[in-house]
Parts: C-alpha cells; sequence; structure tokens
C-alpha cells in the first residue's frame, strides 16, 4: 500500500481518474475510492488526515495505558475527500503480549473495514447479528456505541462492527484475545474535534498490519 494509491478492497493497483473514466479504477472491483499511500506514524501525518477527512478519524482518548498510535490510512482523493480512515493503535494485550487495534470508519461500501476484518465486504452487515444483544460498547463522540461480534473473520483476531455518527464503526483486534479490550468500554474521541490535543498523541513504530492485514 506504500507508494501509490491502492484499492481498499483488495490492496491492487488502480487506476487515476482520465480520458474514459472520471473516478479511480480497479480491474477486480471497478470505482473505488483508492486509500493512499501510508506514511510513518506522526502527529502531521494524522493531521493530514483529519484535514481532509468527510468521516470521523476514531482513536482511544486517552489511549491505554502503555499503547501508542501506530499509523493511519485513509481512503478517499482531494477532490472527494476522505471516505474512509483507519487508525492503528499498539500496545500491552489484556493477557499479556502485544495488541493491536485499527479502529475503522467508513462511508457505505467502501470496503476498507472488510479488508481488515479479513471478509469479503464491502460492509458487516450480513455477518452481524443484530437481532442477539451487542458484545461490546464504546463510547465514540460522547454517545454510547453498540458494537457486535462481526461473524467469518480469520482466527488470528477479533472483530466487532456497529455504526457510528451515521457511518460504519469496525474495531479489529489482534491477537483475537485481545478483543477482550473491546469490553472495557472504550472512549473514543474523534480527532477533527481534538484541536490542540492531537499534539499530544504519543507515536510508535508503523503497525504492519496498516500495510497487509
Amino acid at each position: 500500500m506504500r507508494g501509490e494509491p491502492s484499492c481498499p478492497k483488495c490492496g491492487g493497483r488502480v487506476r487515476a481518474p482520465g480520458l474514459f473514466a472520471d473516478s479511480w479504477q480497479c480491474d477486480a472491483h471497478g470505482t473505488v475510492h483508492p486509500v493512499q499511500p501510508v506514511v510513518p506514524p506522526s502527529v502531521e501525518a494524522l493531521g493530514v488526515v483529519v484535514h481532509r477527512t468527510k468521516v470521523p478519524v476514531w482513536m482511544p482518548w486517552p489511549l491505554p495505558v502503555g499503547w501508542l498510535f501506530t499509523g493511519v490510512a485513509s481512503a478517499g482523493d482531494d477532490r472527494s475527500g476522505g471516505r474512509a480512515s483507519a487508525v492503528a493503535c499498539t500496545g500491552p494485550g489484556p493477557l499479556g503480549g502485544m495488541g493491536e487495534l485499527i479502529l475503522v470508519a467508513e462511508e457505505l461500501g467502501v470496503g476498507l473495514g472488510a479488508r481488515y476484518a479479513g471478509i469479503d465486504g464491502p460492509d458487516p452487515g450480513p455477518y452481524m447479528n443484530v437481532e442477539k444483544p451487542a458484545q461490546a460498547k464504546v463510547l465514540a463522540a460522547g454517545r454510547p456505541t453498540p458494537l457486535w461480534l462481526v461473524s467469518g473473520t480469520p482466527e488470528d483476531r477479533a472483530v466487532f462492527a456497529g455504526e457510528a455518527l451515521g457511518l460504519w464503526l469496525w474495531a479489529v483486534v489482534w491477537p483475537e484475545q485481545s478483543g477482550l479490550l473491546m469490553y472495557d468500554e472504550l472512549v473514543l474521541t474523534d480527532l477533527r474535534d481534538a484541536g490542540a490535543e492531537l499534539e499530544l498523541v504519543p507515536c510508535g513504530a508503523l503497525s504492519p498490519r496498516l500495510l497487509e492485514p
């Protein structure tokens, strides 16, 4: 995903708008919102995504003890603005070892969350049983937000999804047992509202999960 825009659904190459199409095109998935090249985590990189996005940029804030911001990705271009955002955080897992969390906010049909979840997308609806009580709950922009376990995902991760501010919210956690993190009622802040606090985000090394989920 580094170096040039790519397809949010498969990570493949995309063609820029040109004479024959006014949108980005993937050979396998047709019209897509391209994922921009991922750059090393920094407050500046976060600021670029926050400035351009039309969707929330969710981060647990304050971060759990010992956790760091480890990268950000976005889908969209300068003309349409960001239509999906993915924020990675890494830190001590609840049962020991290292845990990784990617939070995705996206419009319907973008498909970035499904790619990190490891399922055929583009949206989580068919993989969620909303007839049952939600398995987790977060506070997103001050609102209690239920998240349901997403079925059919690879065994190495736990995936939760729901709706926040009228858009999909995905939480993808590695390894699977670190999904316990989601039962602690995480407080998520939309970094568009963070203001000067953005300068205080502690940065770690780039999460490889953002590049190859």
